[in-house]
């Protein structure tokens, strides 16, 4: 007779002693993915309970050390015996619950890497972090830290979180994604504020595409950095069609005193100024890193037409007065400027002019390395044209893949699907809610069933959670 329980030959090998302790290291990473990332859905997480509260307390104490520097292993074995101090003091709490018991694993393991000992020193509680004042991450690092000292030693519960990021985007005809993730298509013909406030100041300028069409597109955009005391003065960066500098206006590449040492892919160190620029590709994509306030842009130049990602703090963004509510960014386009209607981008039913033709048989071709496509090759695309064309550099069919067929569609140049897929992958390098990267065009299929693999997603992560605590 079988085993009772067993459903086929070889089942009961499955929870054998031997198995389980080979596979333990992936059962705690799935326990620690579906508990630790969507705490309070494998278990009913109670007050008592503080491991979330020792884990934070451990990142806070590790996050600053580098391996590379003396004294590492001394600084990383202090903050482990912290760590299981904590995880001591509230094991009674905590029993049952399984993000505890995976961070005692956890915590046995990197003290056996680490040849950590049980007994020995532990850190203070909130070690003074070296500032920075030119760096935005170690003032608001080191901000958080005495904040944080500072409501323990009253008693208080909660401290400041540390502060988030926003993403904008602008491409294509023009395509603006805000600060809120709202997707609008919009006309905004000539200069129009993008951001403008206490720190930074973003300005676009749109010109028509196609004759007898409201859409535009961006050749010009301009960037001022406003002073800030002791670390940069100001400067003003500006990229027209055609010209994509590597420089400020004033010719400079920086701006401040070298704030740390950094060290690139080849193993050079350089130093790090408060303000600079990176030219990523001569003539197509140019990077301005403003680390003093926490600020990355990324401008690149796609057929005759320029698109713009910008990472901003959400504090810094939040500055502005009453005279600065016209920011694009923040706002969105005035419901007179838009093109979709509340959030749907209606695919135009003909195709491009034919005065778009006639337009680029008589304008000069330039530089090719400043495009993937000769001026002169546009077309007239139908729909399934332009999907197609579109589907060879954007797999999944979100907004920026409805996006591209709307420009192809509407102009013909086959520029703007490169538009979109760069402007989809600088969003992905700067957006900072993975989560979130994804906008469907309302009313689709794709929306409907991204909403249902959600719900999928859940059921799944409680499934792996049932099945560790199983085989555990």
């Amino acid at each position: 007779m079988g085993r009772a329980g067993c459903c086929y030959r070889g089942a009961e090998r499955l929870a054998s002693p031997s198995l389980v302790r080979r596979f333990r290291p992936l059962l705690l990473l799935i326990i620690g993915l579906c508990c630790g990332a969507h705490i309070g859905q494998c278990q009913v997480a109670t007050p008592q309970c503080r491991i979330q509260k020792c884990t934070t307390d451990f990142v806070s104490l590790t996050s600053h050390l580098t391996p590379a520097v003396d004294g590492f292993d001394t600084e990383f074995c202090k903050a482990l015996r912290a760590y299981s101090a904590c995880t001591q003091r509230t094991a009674k709490a905590c029993r049952g619950n399984l993000v505890f018991h995976s961070a005692l694993l956890g915590i046995s393991d990197l003290m056996s890497q680490r040849s950590c000992s049980r007994d020995g020193p532990t850190p203070s509680a909130h070690p003074e972090i070296p500032l920075e004042p030119c760096n935005y991450h170690s003032r608001t690092q080191h901000t958080h830290t005495h904040s944080h000292s500072h409501s323990h030693s009253h008693g208080h519960g909660h401290s400041r979180s540390r502060p988030g990021y926003l993403f904008c985007g602008l491409f294509g005809d023009p395509h603006l994604r805000t600060f809120k993730d709202s997707f609008q298509t919009c006309k905004v013909e000539g200069a129009w504020p993008l951001i403008d406030n206490d720190y930074l100041s973003v300005q676009v300028t749109n010109v028509p595409v196609v004759p007898g069409s409201s859409a535009t597109a961006t050749n010009k955009i301009t960037i001022i950095f406003k002073p800030y005391e002791g670390c940069t003065d100001q400067r003003v960066y500006q990229a027209v069609t055609d010209s994509l500098p590597a420089a400020f206006d004033d010719g400079t590449v920086s701006s401040g005193d070298p704030i740390h040492t950094s060290f690139g892919a080849d193993g050079v160190a350089g130093k790090v100024r408060a303000l600079w620029i990176s030219e990523r590709s001569p003539g197509r994509h140019v990077e301005l890193h403003a680390g003093y306030i926490g600020v990355t842009v990324i401008i690149r130049q796609l057929g005759r037409y320029l698109t713009l990602a910008v990472r901003i703090p959400e504090e810094l963004a939040q500055a502005y007065d009453d005279t600065q509510d016209l920011q694009l960014c923040l706002n969105g386009c005035p419901s007179s400027e838009r093109i979709d209607q509340a959030g749907h981008l209606p695919l135009p039913l003909s195709p491009p002019a034919l005065g778009l033709q006639q337009q680029q048989l008589h304008r000069p071709s330039y530089a090719s390395q400043t495009q993937a496509y000769p001026h002169g090759a546009t077309h007239v695309f139908a729909m399934d044209g332009a999907k197609e064309r579109c589907s060879e550099q954007l797999e999944v069919l979100d907004i920026y893949f409805h996006s591209c067929v709307f420009d192809l569609l509407t102009t013909g140049d086959a520029n703007f699907t490169l538009a979109a897929h760069s402007a989809q992958k600088d969003m992905e390098s700067l957006h900072p809610h993975r989560d979130r990267w994804r906008i469907y065009p309302r009313g689709s299929a794709a929306s409907y069933f991204h909403s249902d693999s959600q719900l999928i997603k859940k059921l799944a992560l409680l499934l792996l959670c049932a099945l560790s605590v199983v085989f555990m």
